[in-house]
């Protein structure tokens, strides 16, 4: 089963993309541009539609999502962390 997506093996967040994902769930994500799957476990609930982080990140980071710099992080993220407004901003303002 596929529980994420990325396009670019660059990202550093994944798209839930069914519902229900808890944490500690061992969730497949899909790299569409190399049609590989890599693994990450949820450390939090994913909402379907929500990001979910793929590498640890810091304060100042740049976050990447199919292959697009959607924002900074402002507050650490682990590998498998919901990832959204709670730990990313977007730089236009």
């Amino acid at each position: 089963m596929i529980h994420a997506v990325l396009h670019d093996a660059k990202d550093t967040v994944a798209v839930a993309v069914v519902e229900g994902i808890k944490a500690g769930t061992e969730l497949n994500a899909w790299i569409m541009d190399e049609d590989k799957i890599i693994q990450v476990r949820a450390q939090q609930d994913i909402p379907i539609g929500h990001k979910v982080a793929l590498h640890a990140m810091q304060v100042g980071d740049t976050v990447y999502k199919y292959g697009v710099d959607i924002g900074k992080v402002v507050a650490p993220i682990q590998p498998g962390d919901h990832a959204h407004v709670q730990n990313i901003k977007t730089k236009r303002w």
